[in-house]
Order: structure tokens, then C-alpha cells, then sequence
């Protein structure tokens, strides 16, 4: 039986770490993609790009951006400057990002909406 589930993300995040709970406890089988073992997927990220847009994908808050260079910030002007610090600087993508059955991507976690899509 394949997973159709993939959650992406750093295992130390403490908000991966809860959404993978909230998988396990609601029996939703899933692949965790590690962003820090196994990189960001150039095809992928263009997918959720597509599927959230890069405002929301881009987590602007977090430590990771912070960290960013100032100037390297000022350029995330537009989708193809995001996706080119997302690629290398993965921890600046919000996590996580799940991948559900038929091809829906959410973008953080969200237990509520989640319920639904879990069915």
C-alpha cells in the first residue's frame, strides 16, 4: 500500500513535530521528507508555489530569514526571488508542508482543516 500523505520539514520544528502527532493519532499514514537530509524539491517547490503562492510559503517571521543578509531579503521582491532563497535557505519555507491524496497542499498546520482532508 503506497502513502499518499508527504509531510516536508525539519524534524526539530516544533510545529512539524505536532503535525506529525496529529498524523500518527488520527492513523494518517505519511512520508516525512526531511528539508535538512534530503534538500527541497526543485519540482515540488514549484508545485506549492503554484498551490500557495510565494507570500505564503516564504515564513518571514522565523529565525532562518532573520538571519537572512539584509540585502538578500530586500530582493525576495517576487515569486522567482523567493523560490531561489527557498531553494537555498530551506528552513525560510513555513513549515510544514503537506502534500494530501489528489494533489491538495497546505502550507503550516492547521488541526482543524486538517480533520477534513485526513477523512
Amino acid at each position: 500500500m503506497s502513502v499518499a500523505v508527504t509531510l516536508y520539514g525539519i524534524p526539530n520544528c516544533d510545529t512539524v513535530k505536532r503535525a506529525r502527532a496529529w498524523l500518527a493519532e488520527h492513523g494518517v499514514a505519511h512520508r516525512f521528507h526531511d528539508f535538512k537530509r534530503e534538500g527541497v524539491p526543485g519540482t515540488q517547490l514549484d508545485a506549492w508555489l503554484d498551490a500557495a503562492g510565494w507570500e505564503r510559503l516564504l515564513n518571514r517571521k522565523g529565525t532562518a530569514w532573520r538571519a537572512l543578509d539584509p540585502a538578500l531579503r530586500d530582493a525576495v521582491v517576487d515569486r522567482r526571488s523567493a523560490r531561489a532563497v527557498m531553494l537555498d535557505h530551506a528552513s525560510t519555507i513555513k513549515r510544514p508542508v503537506v502534500e494530501w491524496p489528489g494533489g491538495a497542499v497546505t502550507v503550516g498546520f492547521d488541526p482543524d482543516a486538517w480533520t477534513t482532508r485526513a477523512r
